[in-house]
């Protein structure tokens, strides 16, 4: 696989990845959560996720590597650490910190956030400019969150109403809001996950609004795309809910992210 090429799926994972955000949860805690990447039915990654939490105040932490037989044609890593305030409502991001590393190139985003709105925002390096690129404007910042704060799902039940989520992103590079819908209420079996039991499973809209090139074959794929789903189970704790399993299908397979293991 090229650089250019790897840097493209690791985009597509990047979203799936956005997928798989802890919440808060509303005492005190420290919570982890194993997922793993399969693409096509291939392991690709593993992606480790931590949570601390005092109620008034979280930390949510993740690491990503490449891993299995990936390793064998590229090498790749992402760290992302999003800190803010923690709501009855959610999480409501304050600060968020990405570095990723691939094919012996990095890149780093740091973006502050206030009152649901960005502040600031620095990337490196620094993205080129040009007549292909959607023009980031400040409107488009007035109303925006990381991409892991907004996996907050807090409700009386798992049901449906859970799937009712407009979700305005900011990566530092695009912003692109995710619109969830409602699918149908689902079932967890497999031994082999870090979950068994009901699930509810919504569909998740792309839409590109600025910061990528209009005729990027990755921004057009997922614009288009009518498989990106997210099923969601609850914790121990009532009332919060985290995802189970997020699925982007792409050229090349089913790219699913599963939650292995759970500490709670």
């Amino acid at each position: 696989m090229s650089s250019a090429g790897f840097r493209q799926a690791f985009r597509v994972a990047a979203l799936a990845l956005a997928l798989v955000g802890l919440p808060a949860m509303a005492q005190e805690t420290r919570t982890r959560a194993e997922y793993t990447v399969t693409m096509g039915g291939t392991h690709i990654a593993n992606v480790t996720i931590t949570l601390t939490d005092n109620s008034r105040q979280y930390a949510l932490a993740l690491d990503a590597k490449i891993a299995g037989l990936a390793q064998l044609v590229a090498h790749g890593s992402a760290r992302a650490n999003s800190t803010g305030i923690s709501a009855a409502d959610g999480l409501r991001s304050a600060k968020f910190d990405l570095l990723t590393r691939a094919q012996g190139e990095e890149f780093t985003s740091s973006i502050t956030y206030a009152d649901g709105s960005v502040a600031t925002f620095q990337v490196a390096p620094p993205i080129v400019n040009n007549i292909d690129r959607v023009a980031i404007e400040r409107k488009h910042l007035a109303s925006a969150t990381d991409m892991m704060a907004p996996f907050v799902l807090k409700g009386a039940a798992l049901d449906r109403s859970l799937c009712d989520k407009q979700m305005p992103i900011f990566t530092g590079v695009e912003r692109f809001n995710l619109s969830l819908k409602y699918v149908k209420d689902d079932t967890a079996t497999s031994k082999r996950t870090g979950y068994q039991g009901p699930l509810v499973l919504c569909s998740v809209h792309y839409t590109p609004i600025s910061g990528h090139y209009l005729n990027n074959e990755i921004t057009s794929y997922l614009a288009r795309n009518e498989r990106i789903l997210v099923w969601f189970a609850p914790l121990k704790k009532p009332g919060y809910f985290i995802p189970y399993r997020s699925l982007i299908t792409t050229e090349a397979g089913d790219l699913s992210v599963v939650l292995t293991e759970l500490t709670e």
